[in-house]
């Protein structure tokens, strides 16, 4: 019975991670089922049995992809320490960052997609958005929280936005002056990043 059990989930985690790409490189209009299906390996009817439908396996894509990137802001911030916000910013606009649709970072993929759903998505996505900044603006310095937090949207819209221009971009150039530029303009929106102290077990 564990066997077939994990057996399951194995094959439901691997079709989650070809939805996920799927809809980071080609959108929610772009792939359809058969596609997704494919790129996991599996029949569209074993989707249909995990998923129910095409919608689900975005918002399950979607809540996945946004977990990833709760994950990661403190692993970020506690390997940087009082770094970690460059650090997060030159990866970000970086040129693998750039390049790499399909497992890069959901915000920037995955937000235009959230525009054209319904009001439990965007419920669902501004709830993670919020955990989100959160994390972010704990690591900013600032005179409060409503401070920090504010500049942690701020820098995450010029983030995400200058990385879609950046790879909407024909020439190299073009990316690249675009990429240093919105490093710099993050970067003085959020100020300076604080070392978030290690709490000892």
């Amino acid at each position: 019975m564990e066997k077939t059990s994990s057996k399951k989930e194995q094959t439901r985690k691997r079709m989650l991670e070809a939805a996920s790409q799927s809809f980071r490189s080609h959108g929610y209009s772009g792939i359809g089922v058969d596609g997704i299906a494919k790129a996991a390996g599996v029949t569209s009817g074993a989707f249909y049995a995990h998923f129910g439908s095409k919608n689900k396996a975005f918002n399950d894509a979607l809540d996945a992809g946004l977990n990833e990137v709760i994950e990661t802001i403190p692993k970020l911030q506690k390997e940087g320490g009082a770094k970690w916000l460059q650090n997060f910013v030159k990866y970000y606009l970086g040129k693998s960052h750039r390049n790499d649709l399909a497992c890069g970072c959901p915000l920037a993929t995955l937000s235009p997609e959230v525009v054209r759903t319904g009001p439990e998505t965007h419920a669902a996505y501004e709830r993670k958005m919020k955990k989100i900044v959160e994390l972010i603006a704990h690591g900013l310095q600032g005179k409060s929280i409503d401070e920090c937090r504010s500049r942690a949207w701020s820098m995450l819209g010029i983030l995400i936005g200058g990385l879609t221009m950046a790879r909407a971009v024909k020439t190299h150039k073009a990316t690249d002056e675009i990429a240093s530029s919105i490093q710099l303009s993050a970067l003085a929106v959020a100020g300076k990043a604080r070392r978030i102290p290690e709490v000892s077990s």
